[in-house]
């Protein structure tokens, strides 16, 4: 074999480990082309979604909450906003009020209303999720033996109990990618910043 075939297989198999490409144009001269950079995507949520779950998950190993009460915290805010950091809610898309007949004032990732805290705390994706911690601690102390969607309910006080149970598994799936343990091949949640923590 000779020394240049040697090299080029050498430079090639560094670039391959490195995720590099060689092509070839036919013209003789190489060219290098970095490997396509996949989106990350989890149980149908994208890169602001999953980096909106990772604040919330970030908010909870904070406060000393396991991942349970982490993943019941994605869950409802799946069930709430789809992981979006809206500030707008319920009265302006469907004229939803509240039992007293007054308008809804819920927003962000929570979609909480005004009782819940300021307009600048509520869309704040770390501040709101640590509200939503301290309510449910204090809501609902008995929440590890109690249904994930209840102890969502209980929290929120949603009119439907089960609203939030067609949301866990994704959750589960999105706290497992970001903690850096896939519970299914494709889920990637390459570049979320923050997530593992430390």
């Amino acid at each position: 074999m000779s020394v240049s075939v040697l090299a080029a297989l050498v430079v090639a198999a560094v670039f391959a480990a490195t995720g590099i490409t060689i092509r070839n144009d036919g013209s003789g001269t190489p060219w290098f082309a970095p490997r396509s950079v996949e989106e990350p995507g989890v149980a149908g949520y994208g890169r602001e979604q999953l980096a909106n779950a990772c604040t919330i998950m970030v908010a909870g190993r904070d406060l000393g909450l396991d991942e349970r009460d982490q993943t019941i915290a994605v869950m409802t805010a799946m069930g709430e906003s789809s992981l979006r950091n809206i500030d707008y809610g319920d009265w302006e898309t469907s004229g939803v009020t509240n039992p007293d007949g007054s308008r809804t004032t819920s927003i962000g990732l929570f979609q909480q209303q005004d009782s819940w805290g300021t307009r600048e705390a509520r869309l704040d994706p770390y501040t709101a999720a640590g509200i939503f911690y301290r309510a449910m601690t204090r809501r609902v102390p008995d929440r590890a033996t109690t249904e994930p969607t209840i102890v969502a309910h209980l929290t929120q006080i949603n009119a439907d109990p089960s609203h939030y149970a067609r949301y866990w598994d994704a959750a589960a799936r999105v706290v497992a990618s970001l903690n850096a343990t896939p519970l299914q091949e494709d889920d990637r949640a390459d570049g979320i910043p923050l997530c593992p923590a430390a």
